[in-house]
């Protein structure tokens, strides 16, 4: 059977050198790449005092990334499918790198958008085409798992980012700021490790010469049962995978969904600074902490949701949680600590992810899947764009974050319904 766990050897062993070999390495980029996304938010410990930027300002430019982010998420998933992952990566990743750097030498809000915009055209295609690339190594009973240990890189990098950017922000070299130099010390591994990707990394299964001849015919031909299924049950042209209902729903859930978590990962630095009075390095380390939660909740998601087979409910669940919490932050006033609580275990609805990215590989193929899913990324992360300028907006214009935090909860609550009433058609029996 090609959905069963295999218990032959070749494999048991396939599964296993897959894993050890690509996971660890898909990981590091996502890290470099994560931290390179969202090191703004702790550069605007003093980048917003040192420029005079507002609020306003601030939400807006960290947001507009995903503007430019929209270009080319769907060509960048069908190049990954049709053409070479590990090149496309690879360019990626130096282009990004190098805007990176250039970042630390922005002095208006003109120069702020404008990089900002760069670095998302820079990054389209990275974290999607990963998704596809995971669709030419593993099987569908094993995708949740292997998105799990991708997507730690988001709290793992936040986890290391914190405590970098708090003592980056307080060294002044070569007459420049702090700040600065978060983001030139941030941008050069992505350089490095783009040009070791184009070595390191295999495109096909077929290709992998660290795969014995065995354990490469194996996952070659699970992975070819799979999609012959999936093409029995139903086979797509691309237009028609993104004309379709379940993908037009899909994107609107990651559009609430992932807008509400991406804009406490941008906010929550100036939220604590600004809550507690804290210096700049004891807000980053004490940043630390939700990151943590989010790791064990994404590993555990994740591995459950693999181990039941089952994908609604593991989504739906990680964002209610976040309703809640989010609620009770606003309920906590003065309380600092109590709303830190709250925000840690908010900032857990990021589990919801290994659950999500799974479903549309589930009843779509190739390049149908791939289209689908840069088109589900590039769209749903244009709330990335508009919750942080909201957040923004409304902390200008009444000090006060709880507006802010009332539309995440709306967001989230519209998310939450969306997959509740999802009609999944699955090849392979995902629920």
């Amino acid at each position: 059977m090609a959905f069963t766990v295999s218990t032959t050897s070749a494999g048991l062993s396939a599964r296993r050198r897959i894993s050890r070999r690509l996971l660890p390495f898909l990981f590091t980029l996502f890290v470099i790449a994560f931290l390179d996304r969202v090191n703004v938010s702790y550069a605007a410990l003093e980048m917003t005092h040192d420029l005079s930027f507002s609020n306003r300002v601030f939400g807006f430019g960290s947001g507009i990334f995903f503007v430019g982010y929209l270009l080319f998420e769907i060509p960048g998933c069908l190049i990954v499918e049709r053409w070479s992952a590990r090149k496309w990566f690879a360019r990626i990743m130096v282009t990004w790198g190098l805007i990176t750097i250039l970042m630390a030498f922005i002095r208006t809000p003109i120069h702020f958008y404008l990089v900002r915009i760069l670095l998302g055209v820079a990054e389209a295609g990275f974290f999607p085409g990963i998704l596809v690339y995971l669709t030419h190594w593993f099987r569908s009973e094993d995708r949740a798992k292997a998105c799990a240990m991708f997507m730690i890189a988001i709290p793992v990098a936040n986890i290391i980012g914190s405590p970098l950017g708090g003592w980056l922000l307080g060294v002044h070299w070569f007459g420049l700021e702090g700040w600065r130099w978060l983001f030139i010390v941030e941008g050069i591994p992505a350089i490095v490790f783009g040009v070791i990707t184009v070595f390191y990394l295999t495109d096909w299964p077929r290709e992998a010469r660290w795969l014995a001849p065995e354990e490469r015919d194996w996952i070659t031909r699970e992975l070819e049962q799979e999609a012959l299924a999936k093409k029995t049950a139903r086979s797509y042209k691309i237009w028609e995978a993104l004309l379709q209902p379940t993908v037009i729903q899909l994107t609107l859930i990651y559009f609430f969904a992932v807008s509400s978590i991406y804009s406490l990962t941008i906010w929550l630095p100036t939220f604590l600074k600004r809550a507690s009075g804290m210096s700049n390095l004891a807000v980053t380390m004490l940043s630390i902490i939700p990151y943590v939660a989010v790791l064990l909740a994404m590993l555990f998601n994740g591995w459950h949701s693999d181990r039941t087979n089952e994908r609604r409910w593991h989504t739906a669940v990680p964002l209610l949680l976040g309703v809640v919490a989010f609620a009770l932050t606003i309920l906590s006033g003065s309380h600092f600590w109590f709303a830190f609580v709250c925000l840690t275990v908010a900032s857990s609805a990021n589990a919801f992810l290994p659950s999500f990215w799974p479903v549309p590989s589930a009843f779509l193929g190739e390049s149908a899947a791939a289209a689908s899913i840069g088109l589900i990324n590039s769209i749903g992360n244009l709330g990335s764009f508009v919750t942080p300028s909201v957040i923004g907006y409304f902390l200008d214009r009444t000090h006060s974050f709880t507006p802010g935090f009332l539309y995440v909860i709306f967001s989230m609550l519209i998310a939450i319904f969306l997959i509740l009433t999802l009609r999944m058609r699955p090849a392979g029996g995902q629920g």
